[in-house]
């Protein structure tokens, strides 16, 4: 099927273009719906996958979303809220009566997880509604990339806002930028512990993780005192939590650097010349760090490792090292533009080859039930998604270790995966499932039902599926069974 046609009409597809048409809404959205679908089928497909390829910068939202999303934003700057916390912090060590420092640790801790929860559930609506589905599925292929996670220290406050400003803005753009942004935001820089790395006192952590999980990957031809001197190179890149600016010693004084909580601190900076990558740096402040960025980010490692991660989670299945090559080829063309890539690997034969059906990672399992279940109807709460997410074990902003969630379809597969799905199929087939019951308590719980037996369904869906699914589904003995068989069925998993 070739991608770049002008795309039949709804009118007059036929039910072979159809499914294809719904099969390549899958592979770039969180999902096919009829309204998608009847967009795509309007406007063919380069017109629509040139549009999700240069999005307006700003996000887009219905506005019974957009709402929701301005409800649970916190008010001021990531700044002022790390602020008003420490404070907080601060101000339950120094109570003396066991039973009220107990509850303002627990009112402390209850801020944290309220302020993860919002930041998930904003995610959730972005994902779900955003009209600019390719940026929300490459927002969660980019954060998986350069995790962090909540639980470290009270990174919970600031997950949401390492999403919003140092990910999303960046995922179609140029990867030297979304590299800088991630380096420069202080979620990172405390989760993988740059805030404590200072001349004398070196911490490697961040510097071996950018290059084995960021950028070049393992066994890409980098060395320990590659490591070693990428860490020298990114001392005194960290957090300061004080408006004021430090006392710096005079000779250095004029390099230092902030932007809300980022600082570039001359007094922790290892100033001695290095040598990385080959390339002999010279002491001299933050250039350094633009100078490592640009050879880090330019390396044909660099090319081929994130060209194979995007071709794999596009895929569902590791791609062959030619692909890959193209790729990286465009890659290094394009000095790293994302678009660009992403176009070329659309027209790839490889992505519109019939692959068997890759099996879908939870994520897009549950986002993808929910849009072909209520399509253009927005949810009111977020919570029964976020408890799927977590039971299937693909939590939001919840994998604890730097490498991310897998990305191949097999690591998801297996038997208690399976039957777990089967228990949330049930659930979002069966009724409202809490999804409409606001969160508010002065808020009445709005009537909802699935309709996934929609003109979709019965114009294209159901031409797709195998003899053995539609003899199931012709077995269900109430609607609610039906959207259960449906959403358990072998296809809807693929």
């Amino acid at each position: 099927m070739a991608w770049a046609g002008p795309g039949p009409r709804a009118a007059d597809a036929s039910p072979q273009a159809a499914a294809a048409n719904v099969a390549f809404l899958d592979a770039l959205t969180w999902g096919a719906t009829p309204s998608a679908f009847a967009q795509l089928t309007a406007e063919g497909r380069a017109r629509w996958l040139q549009a999700q390829l240069h999005p307006p910068a700003e996000s887009r939202l219905p506005p019974a979303a957009q709402a929701q999303v301005d409800a649970l934003t916190p008010p001021g700057s990531l700044f002022e809220r790390a602020q008003a916390l420490d404070a907080q912090a601060k101000a339950f060590k120094d109570i003396q009566d066991p039973d009220a420092k107990k509850a303002a640790q627990q009112a402390f801790q209850a801020a944290l997880n309220m302020a993860a929860r919002n930041a998930a559930s904003v995610w959730v609506l972005r994902a779900l509604y955003s009209p600019d589905q390719l940026r929300e599925r490459l927002t969660w292929f980019w954060f998986n990339r350069f995790n962090v996670h909540k639980g470290k220290s009270t990174l919970r406050a600031a997950v949401g806002d390492y999403l919003d400003t140092a990910i999303r803005p960046h995922v179609l753009g140029r990867f030297r930028d979304l590299l800088m942004a991630s380096l420069r935001h202080p979620a990172m820089l405390r989760y993988l512990d740059n805030d404590a790395n200072a001349a004398g006192r070196p911490n490697e952590n961040y510097a071996r993780e950018i290059m084995e999980l960021h950028t070049m990957g393992v066994g890409s031809g980098y060395t320990q005192g590659d490591v070693e001197a990428l860490a020298r190179i990114l001392s005194g890149v960290g957090i300061n939590m004080k408006p004021e600016t430090p006392k710096l010693r005079p000779e250095h004084a004029a390099d230092f650097r902030r932007d809300g909580l980022f600082a570039f601190n001359p007094n922790r900076h290892d100033y001695g010349d290095k040598v990385f990558l080959g390339t002999r740096i010279q002491g001299r402040g933050w250039p350094e760090i633009e100078e490592a960025v640009d050879l880090i980010a330019r390396h044909p490692a660099t090319a081929t490792n994130v060209s194979r991660a995007l071709a794999t989670y596009f895929l569902g299945q590791p791609p062959d090292d030619a692909l890959v090559a193209r790729l990286a080829a465009v890659f290094t063309r394009s000095d790293g533009d994302i678009a660009a890539v992403m176009e070329a690997l659309v027209r790839e034969p490889a992505f519109t080859a019939e692959r068997g059906g890759a099996f879908k990672d939870p994520v897009r399992y549950v986002f993808s039930a929910l849009r072909m279940a209520y399509d253009t109807r927005v949810i009111r709460n977020a919570g029964p998604v976020l408890g799927w997410l977590n039971r299937l074990g693909e939590g939001l902003f919840n994998r604890s270790t730097p490498d991310g969630y897998p990305l191949d379809a097999a690591a998801w597969s297996g038997p208690g995966q399976l039957a777990t799905r089967f228990e949330i199929a049930r659930q979002i087939g069966s009724g409202s499932a809490g999804l409409f019951k606001p969160t508010l308590p002065d808020q009445a719980e709005e009537p909802a039902f699935p309709v996934l037996a929609n003109g979709l369904y019965f114009s294209t869906l159901s031409g797709t599926l195998s003899a053995a699914t539609r003899a199931a589904l012709a077995q269900a003995v109430s609607p609610q069974d039906w959207n259960t068989l449906y959403l358990a069925s072998p296809e809807f998993m693929r």
